[in-house]
């Protein structure tokens, strides 16, 4: 019989057990300072690693900030932590539940999510283990909590409040039950998968990614684009200079007002309703409101707002073509025509990395980024020692030791592989 554990297909799943509640209960919401010591202490005598999760409100929200954190420990058992409710400055009244956290080894899934949240109250591990990763570089198809849970526990989690408004006050406890089992069975999934990568040899890859992921994910911001209003959906309809820079200003202007107002941007102004404005390029109020979108009472309200900004957009049309230095090669689509050659060296490139992600059943993007690979093949000469070369490249790249012990061969021949000089019409 296969073992569920080892196999990486997902027709390999155990008869399921529902788990619709914490074995304990639902804990009790520590909201207030002393509730969230009495957390910590909790906490503090337990013994092993810390399963930890945080819940947003994405979608809700302009910022990324936590609304819910829950942590589960052997001995102790759950905690859940409202982060924003105690009334004080966060880091402080959230220090002692962090100085317990400090000691020990956090098991989280998906830990690129909820890092940035927990750091920003002064929460960082010493040591992690990201059982979604780990489920990656198994194999898993499926790698999602609740299909992890089932595959390898025969267990089945309760669904139905991840993308909720985790501002919301006070919480339901519905929602509060959901949240207590994101951490209920997340210890033995940590040692069920752990068992898997230990058997396919594959323990000290995760070792490093989980490192790589503990001091990178978190530690500062991410840096911020000038441009990002260009990604706009649907902004590929706007066809003239003009139209761009109308989606340029109401972009800004919803920015500016979602961050002040920590309201998702979506929530105060859809980005079909941008493309709309755009396109039709209203002169006057009645012209605006008389748009779909624009036309209901919220919208209303701000429509002179959003004129002024389209005002902007036509006293200079030229603003978008303002825009920062590319920090890299273009998109791949354009490459046959630009530059051949580097196409040809992307094929290959790519070609030789599902070969050894078959072979090692690790997903592509695992082995090595996609934006290293088009990075290499797009600036590519050939060197004296071209293996050292591409090993140096993805190095600074920050690539881990096992994913270029793996790739580098496999580029350094695919790359060998391809001329210099390839015709447009030679593909």
């Amino acid at each position: 019989m296969t073992d569920p554990t080892t196999d990486t297909s997902d027709s390999a799943e155990p008869d399921v057990t529902p788990l619709l509640h914490p074995a304990d209960g639902v804990p009790e919401l520590s909201v207030s300072t002393s509730e969230i010591k009495a957390a910590a202490a909790l906490l503090a005598g337990g013994h092993g690693p810390f399963a930890v999760d945080a819940e947003r409100a994405s979608g809700f929200r302009y910022s990324n900030r936590a609304y819910l954190i829950q942590i589960r420990r052997a001995g102790a058992g759950s905690v859940l932590i409202d982060p924003v409710s105690h009334g004080g400055e966060s880091m402080t009244v959230l220090a002692p539940v962090a100085d317990v956290l400090s000691t020990d080894e956090w098991i989280l899934h998906a830990a690129d999510q909820d890092l940035p949240c927990l750091a920003e109250v002064g929460m960082r591990p010493p040591a992690l283990y990201d059982t979604e990763l780990a489920g990656r570089l198994a194999g898993f198809d499926r790698v999602n909590l609740a299909a992890m849970v089932q595959r390898l526990l025969g267990l089945g989690l309760a669904k139905g409040h991840g993308a909720a408004d985790w501002s919301k006050r006070p919480l339901p406890a519905a929602w509060l039950n959901y949240a207590a089992l994101d951490v209920e069975a997340l210890i033995d999934l940590r040692e069920a998968i752990a068992a898997v990568l230990a058997e396919q040899g594959k323990t000290s890859w995760a070792a490093e990614e989980f490192d790589y992921l503990r001091t990178s994910v978190g530690v500062a911001p991410p840096s911020t684009r000038r441009d990002r209003w260009r990604r706009t959906s649907g902004i590929h309809k706007v066809r003239h200079q003009r139209g761009l820079a109308a989606v340029r200003e109401l972009w800004t202007v919803r920015d500016e007002i979602a961050q002040r107002r920590d309201i998702a941007p979506g929530r105060i102004l859809p980005d079909s309703a941008i493309i709309e404005a755009a396109t039709a390029d209203p002169e006057t109020l009645d012209d605006l409101v008389a748009l779909p979108i624009f036309g209901g009472r919220r919208q209303r309200r701000s429509a002179s707002t959003w004129l002024a900004a389209l005002q902007a957009a036509r006293e200079n049309p030229d603003s978008a073509e303002e825009s920062e230095p590319p920090n890299g090669p273009p998109a791949p689509a354009r490459w046959a025509k630009r530059r051949p050659e580097a196409a040809a060296r992307l094929d290959a490139a790519r070609a030789a990395l599902r070969e050894v992600s078959a072979r090692v059943s690790v997903p592509t993007e695992n082995l090595v980024t996609p934006e290293l690979v088009r990075r290499l093949c797009w600036d590519w000469e050939p060197t004296g020692d071209d293996a050292k070369a591409i090993d140096d490249f993805l190095t600074t790249g920050q690539a881990r030791l096992w994913q270029r012990e793996l790739v580098v061969p496999a580029l350094a021949t695919a790359l060998r592989s391809t001329p210099d000089d390839v015709s447009p019409d030679a593909r």
